[in-house]
């Protein structure tokens, strides 16, 4: 298990950057590694930190403006190699086709619980340690 898992988490608004941070807390699950967070809040900055590697989950924003956190999992699915999983936060349940079209591979309902949100972030921290191995 490595030592630590880096989540990107993306919102315009910075108390939905913490309330993430506080949900998933510093180890979501016990058979996970410890997590370490970098917040963006600007889509530049998403794709400086993916284009600078190490990211190994995405928490985005589906309701961040002015660039939405759907459409920015579009555009790093299509444009990042190798890009990390990512966790969709959705405004209502109806939104869920849309993380599908995005190509998120999880999506949770904002505002965030932190029992959803932390077994979403978990379940994909393994994905990405089982395709490592």
């Amino acid at each position: 298990m490595q030592p630590t898992a880096t989540v990107l988490v993306y919102s315009d608004d910075a108390n939905t950057r913490e309330q993430v941070r506080l949900a998933a807390g510093r180890r979501p699950a016990a058979d996970v590694p410890p997590v370490e967070y970098v917040e963006c809040a600007t889509l530049p900055a998403v794709l400086t930190a993916l284009e600078e590697g190490g990211i190994d989950v995405c928490v985005l924003d589906g309701e961040a403006t002015p660039a939405g956190g759907m459409g920015v999992c579009r555009q790093i699915k299509d444009e990042i190699f190798d890009c990390p999983p990512v966790l969709l936060l959705i405004g209502r349940p109806q939104d869920a086709w849309l993380a599908t079209w995005s190509r998120a591979e999880a999506a949770v309902p904002h505002p965030v619980d932190p029992v959803l949100l932390a077994d979403a972030l978990a379940g994909l921290l393994r994905r990405g340690e089982r395709a490592a191995a």
